[in-house]
């Protein structure tokens, strides 16, 4: 199981970026795959190919958009375990001792 964070986004296209990243989550969505969308990118996990199949399908579906597109991804592997979307939120909660301030 891996997860990827990634950020998709068209180059010169102004600031308001989010018409773009509306369309690039339509591909996320159809993947099936579990993710979560943050402020300030995208959070999927799943199995390598799965992800790395999804980022570049985000990346064909932004050049559909736009002429110049920026794909960053930041990987996070692990050979054993299920999903860590959310068990690694508990956890670092876990050790604070309290609830954290997280999105969702």
């Amino acid at each position: 199981m891996v997860m990827a964070e990634f950020t998709c986004t068209p180059v010169g296209a102004g600031e308001s970026l989010s018409g773009f990243v509306a369309e690039i989550l339509k591909v996320i969505d159809d993947s099936g795959l579990e993710y979560r969308l943050t402020p300030m990118g995208t959070i999927v996990e799943g199995l390598p190919a799965e992800v790395l199949g999804l980022a570049q399908a985000c990346l064909l579906r932004g050049f559909e958009l736009a002429d110049r597109v920026s794909l960053q991804i930041k990987i996070d592997a692990k050979r054993s375990g299920g999903s860590r979307l959310a068990s690694k939120i508990e956890s670092v909660q876990a050790k604070a001792g309290r609830p954290l301030r997280t999105l969702g």
